[in-house]
């Protein structure tokens, strides 16, 4: 046979190997394996490749990534007895190159290799209170200029609602008593005012000319306003290195518009569950809380995003069930399975209770809406029904590692809901750093 046609049959013979182990659940799930991982330096990650040929596997940073313990070498094999394992050494950015024979390139995973974290899980119920960084538009309302006529100048303005106004003829706006002095002096000088808001991302201005108020012998913008909000939600962790913690699990919006409230200021304050009015099929159950002494501020709150507020915070709080911290998990090491929340349902004591994690969301990049739970403890369904209002933020803990918070509940099933991986958390307070690749915009599951 020559040397041609032997090369010729040697290349057809790939071919038809690749071709069939391409439709094996081997090669599947190799083939399936994400393009990143993201590894904390210190632990170890067994990759399960249940191989049913030879294969070998390359790292081009062993300075930053090992494979199966072996410094010495860049390559290692691959086969069902011998699963990969990564083992992190120090932060990087590292490649690994998968192949079939040792010759033919099937997969290349970005590994990057991020300092070692830990955190104390929360489950305290807190007190939120924040302030806007300016002041919300609520609503439209008509001002009485005479029995005939009624008109809202705001509305006339082309303010919506939503739109955060933040300056009236330059003055910034910071709370709500300062606004009703200067409508005055603009209206009782028949000037406009120009208003400076924020729609979005877009900053805009306005004129607009207040109308008196006949009944009330007011002067009004005829708007409906707002600068606070409150309420009550559940820490999820404490960062004691950073000093630096998360709660609630989304973003906080005003009631009325949906709008994401922009945080001017505001703080968390230690609180005490009350109540409980239970959960039912379509009436969502809450957490009756009082806030403890108004001078009992556990920490600020300077950012509200998509997946909670987050602050300072100088110590961990009391009552938590940790005392030191826990490692968390990031969301490509998620399973499904049990797992367990800390909560709390009466007064200040945070406890433990069993879920199931039913759904595990393939999420790459930040996203709301990564995990499906169903609560399975008996105490807990006797006790609220399910999640409640109240409970959000409350951590998730499996197999010793912080993964997530619950965040929402199925209205037509309270014994399940929605939570988000902590892993987006974690980067939204600045503890953990953003992946090493460009960040896409925040969607939706």
């Amino acid at each position: 046979m020559n040397s041609s046609l032997r090369n010729k049959m040697l290349a057809f013979t790939t071919v038809f190997l690749l071709c069939f182990l391409g439709t094996t659940v081997p090669v599947q799930s190799y083939a399936a394996l994400p393009n990143e991982l993201r590894l904390f330096s210190g632990e170890t990650n067994k990759l399960e490749l249940a191989m049913p040929v030879y294969a070998q596997a390359s790292v081009d940073r062993p300075d930053v990534l090992q494979l199966n313990h072996n410094s010495a070498q860049t390559t290692s094999h691959v086969s069902p007895a011998h699963p990969l394992q990564l083992h992190p050494r120090q932060s990087g950015v590292a490649k690994v190159t998968l192949k079939l024979f040792g010759a033919i390139p099937i997969k290349t995973v970005q590994i990057q290799v991020v300092p070692g974290l830990k955190v104390i899980p929360g489950g305290q119920t807190i007190g939120v209170k924040v302030k806007s960084a300016g002041i919300l538009v609520v609503g439209h309302h008509l001002v009485n200029i005479n029995q005939q006529t009624r008109i809202s100048p705001g509305e006339n303005a082309g303010i919506q609602l939503g739109d955060l106004m933040t300056h009236m003829n330059a003055v910034p706006l910071q709370d709500v008593s300062k606004v009703a002095q200067i409508v005055e002096e603009a209206g009782k000088g028949k000037q406009n005012l120009e208003i400076t808001f924020k729609r979005g991302d877009k900053v805009m201005t306005t004129k607009l000319s207040p109308a008196y108020d006949a009944e009330d012998r007011v002067w009004r913008l005829g708007l409906y306003i707002r600068d606070s909000a409150a309420g009550v939600g559940t820490l999820t962790f404490y960062a004691p290195d950073q000093g630096v913690y998360g709660a609630l699990g989304h973003v906080i919006t005003d009631m009325n518009t949906q709008t994401p409230i922009v945080v001017g200021s505001g703080e968390v304050l230690q609180s005490n569950v009350t109540s409980i009015s239970k959960s039912s099929e379509g009436e969502p159950g809450e957490k009756r809380a009082s806030f403890i002494r108004e001078s009992k501020i556990l920490g600020n709150i300077e950012r509200n995003t998509h997946f909670g507020i987050f602050g300072k915070m100088n110590k961990n709080p009391d009552h938590s069930l940790y005392s030191e911290g826990i490692p968390v998990a990031f969301a490509s090491e998620v399973k499904e399975g049990p797992a367990e929340i800390l909560t709390v349902v009466d007064g200040q004591q945070v406890e433990r209770f069993k879920v199931n994690i039913v759904h595990v969301a393939k999420q790459d990049e930040p996203a709301t809406k990564g995990l499906v739970i169903r609560i399975t403890d008996p105490k807990l369904i006797e006790k609220t029904g399910g999640i409640v209002q109240g409970m959000s933020g409350s951590p998730i803990v499996q197999n010793g590692k912080l993964i997530g918070a619950v965040t929402h509940v199925f209205v037509n099933d309270p014994k399940s809901g929605y939570g988000c991986f902590i892993e987006w958390m974690l980067q939204d307070s600045g503890v953990m750093p953003q992946a090493n690749r460009e960040q896409q915009n925040l969607k939706a599951s």
